[in-house]
């Protein structure tokens, strides 16, 4: 049975919809806007739900960006409230700190830090602006720990975590969106290489496999399961200790 993309689309529209009227009725939607496909569909999904005057855009360079024409072509097609707060000062008076206590900061820690900075900005624009923040991962990345977490693996709601890069794109030209955001070479920004040249494998093939559990190279087929299964604590609640000695009385 082949994927949908319109009914995906209306489904999940009526679910941004009655999530805001239980966590949040009149609240804002706030989406890190940054160019590509994913917050690109993001934002239109949460335009369908509750209306372009309710959804705010934050585009947050660091420092110079080279792509940023495609994150502002996204919030004039959508005609939504925006703003462009850059993180280079706070990105570097923090590292800058983290060496002046002694720290050698890893090159993965220089790649992760920024987007944990925006998540924080993303979150203060919220608390400012009566929002709530969407998470705009999709399946494929997260199967693969392709996220930062405590970066864009947060957020209030996560409207797109159940759907394919593939099935994604389909949604986004159901939304009407413009090609140059639904087919942009997915990347993160942040270490110059693309994501499917820093996984290995292509998304066209990951998501096959997600779908179907068929894959022609086992070799491919083991670097995925090796990746699904050592990110998989960034799916779950954080893990805790449960102490048999209290006993929880409360209903949720």
């Amino acid at each position: 049975m082949g994927f949908d993309a319109e009914k995906a689309v209306e489904a999940t529209v009526k679910w941004i919809r009655d999530w805001f009227e239980t966590n949040g009725p009149g609240c804002n939607a706030i989406v890190g806007i940054s160019g590509g496909k994913d917050s690109s569909i993001a934002a239109a999904l949460c335009c369908e739900a509750l209306g372009k005057d309710r959804v705010v855009g934050v585009l947050m360079p660091n420092g110079e960006q080279v792509d940023i024409d495609m994150a502002k072509l996204l919030v004039d097609h959508l005609g939504i409230e925006h703003y462009i707060i850059n993180i280079k000062s706070a990105f570097d008076g923090l590292t800058e700190q983290i060496g002046l206590a002694g720290i050698e900061i890893s090159r993965d820690s220089i790649i992760n830090l920024p987007p944990r900075l925006r998540m924080s900005t993303l979150y203060a624009v919220g608390q400012s602006k009566n929002g709530r923040v969407v998470n705009t991962c999709n399946l494929s990345e997260d199967w693969v720990g392709y996220s930062t977490r405590y970066g864009d693996s947060v957020g209030d709601f996560s409207p797109m975590s159940c759907f394919t890069t593939a099935e994604i794109r389909a949604m986004g030209r159901v939304l009407g969106l413009p090609s140059a955001l639904i087919e942009k070479v997915p990347s993160d920004g942040l270490s110059g290489m693309s994501d499917e040249d820093k996984l290995g494998f292509t998304y066209a093939v990951l998501d096959r496999y997600i779908r179907t559990g068929e894959i022609d190279d086992p070799a491919t087929k083991e670097r995925i399961d090796s990746l699904h299964k050592k990110n998989l604590f960034k799916l779950r609640f954080m893990d805790c200790f449960k102490y048999d000695g209290v006993e929880v009385k409360a209903e949720y």
